[in-house]
C-alpha cells in the first residue's frame, strides 16, 4: 500500500441525508453535509440537556456523614 492512498473504510450512511458515504468525504456523503454539520456544531446545535438541580430539597436524602 502506498502512503498516499487512505485505508478503505466501509461505507456508510451519511449522518445528515443518510445516502451512502464517499471516501473523500468520509463519513458524509458530500462536501455539503459535511459544512452542514460543521456548521452544527459552531452553531452548537449538537447539545445535551442540563437538568438544573437547584431547587431539589436535598432533606429527603440520606446522609451520609451520619454514623
Amino acid at each position: 500500500m502506498a502512503e498516499s492512498q487512505k485505508p478503505e473504510r466501509r461505507m456508510r450512511p451519511c449522518p445528515i441525508c443518510s445516502k451512502l458515504s464517499t471516501p473523500d468525504d468520509y463519513p458524509f456523503c458530500s462536501d455539503r453535509c459535511a459544512k452542514i454539520d460543521l456548521n452544527r456544531w459552531f452553531s452548537e446545535g449538537y447539545t445535551i440537556p442540563v437538568v438544573e438541580t437547584d431547587d431539589i430539597d436535598e432533606s429527603n436524602f440520606p446522609d451520609e456523614d451520619r454514623s
